[in-house]
């Protein structure tokens, strides 16, 4: 338990004179080790959503890395390790994103329909801004070649997009409580809507060569809830 200024265990006095105080910092191997390890990731990731996981080498991310074999078994202990971090850094960085974007729309307006609709059109924002179009979406590289991963991988997976879901189901619900839908839908159903269209988009984006698409499918959902909610 921390001690009082001026006290000593026991309840004797301290020495007047300040004694300096002890700055504890995290050993340099650790912060390295961080380092290379988010460094695995992030090529990983590069590469997996240009060409899959199942084209992506061990061999090719040490050697970009810039590490042995041994220091990448060290951070990993294999592909399906790698594939976990790799989702749960995947989710944590759209979380924040998420987080970002629909509550600054809340502070900038109380009603539940037009603070999703501001955080919508500031999501196609982002969209448009991205260099060359989304790169693409790890949750669906996973679902595409599920038979490299256990199960652990495609209950992570499942997770990730069922919470995203759920994110949107609440937006959707709170939206209903004040703005009663004019056609009978299933809320369920339109908060999932929004995770098709982002896959959907990346797809056809990358199809036809649009990076656009991610932008304009936004807005588009983003009419369909305006129509879908307003008197």
């Amino acid at each position: 338990m921390p001690q009082r200024e001026g006290m000593l265990k026991g309840g004797a006095s301290a020495p007047s004179e300040t004694v300096p105080a002890v700055k504890f910092s995290e050993p340099r191997d650790m912060r390295k080790g961080a380092a290379t390890r988010e460094r695995i990731l992030e090529i990983a990731e590069t590469s997996v959503l240009a060409k899959g996981f199942a084209a992506t080498s061990i061999d090719e991310l040490i050697a970009e890395a810039g590490i042995t074999k041994s220091g990448f078994f060290y951070h990993f202990r294999d592909k399906n390790e790698l594939a976990r971090e790799m989702l749960r850094r995947y989710v944590a960085e759209n979380d924040r994103i998420f987080d970002g974007i629909f509550g600054r729309a809340r502070e900038l307006n109380d009603d539940p329909l037009q603070s999703f609709l501001l955080g919508l059109k500031l999501l196609s924002e982002l969209a448009r801004d991205l260099p060359g179009g989304h790169p693409g979406c790890i949750i669906a590289s996973i679902c595409y070649q599920e038979r490299l991963f256990d199960r652990e991988v495609h209950e992570t997976n499942a997770n990730s997009v069922k919470g995203w879901n759920m994110r949107f189901l609440g937006y959707i619900e709170e939206i209903a409580d004040v703005h009663p839908p004019r056609d009978p839908v299933n809320l369920e159903d339109v908060a999932n809507m929004l995770s098709c269209i982002f896959d959907g988009a990346i797809i056809l984006s990358k199809v036809l060569k649009d990076p656009a698409q991610m932008e304009r499918q936004i807005l588009a959902y983003r009419s369909y809830i305006k129509l879908l909610f307003s008197k």
